[in-house]
């Protein structure tokens, strides 16, 4: 149990990291772009709570969000703010890969829907997508 337990607990970790990055790429973006970033944001946000109900469900006390989060790179301008976005998803898709190798049933589902999700938004800031989603991340 403890594997799934620490499964879930990295990815509540990512995303509270991901709902913070979207912070930043939301502020260099406009238009429609920060509306998919907004919705962005909102997804995270609503994965995030719902995970941290999952990890109090295992007897777990959820991570809970650190203060800041030092970003891969610089995000000054659009370009930047999209190629966080992409990352972020990456990073989280292959937190929930790690979620579904270690768990079945509803919570595997739940996982593979995420990973499903976040594999779809990083093609959409990318541009491009990646044969294996959730274990490219990981090489």
């Amino acid at each position: 149990m403890n594997a799934v337990i620490d499964a879930v607990q990295a990815a509540l970790a990512a995303e509270h990291a991901a709902v913070y990055g979207y912070g930043v790429v939301g502020g260099h973006l406009t238009g429609s772009r920060q509306a998919e970033a907004q919705q962005g944001f909102d997804a995270h946000r609503a994965r995030r709570d719902h995970l941290a109900r999952t990890a109090a469900d295992l007897g777990a006390s959820p991570v809970t969000a650190a203060a800041g989060y030092q970003l891969p790179f610089a995000v000054t301008d659009a370009a930047a703010a999209e190629r966080l976005a992409a990352y972020v998803e990456e990073r989280v898709a292959g937190a929930y890969g790690d979620v579904v190798r270690s768990t079945v049933g509803d919570l595997r589902r739940d996982a593979a829907g995420a990973l499903r999700d976040a594999a779809v938004r990083a093609v959409r800031w990318r541009g491009g997508s990646v044969a294996f989603p959730g274990l490219a991340e990981r090489g």
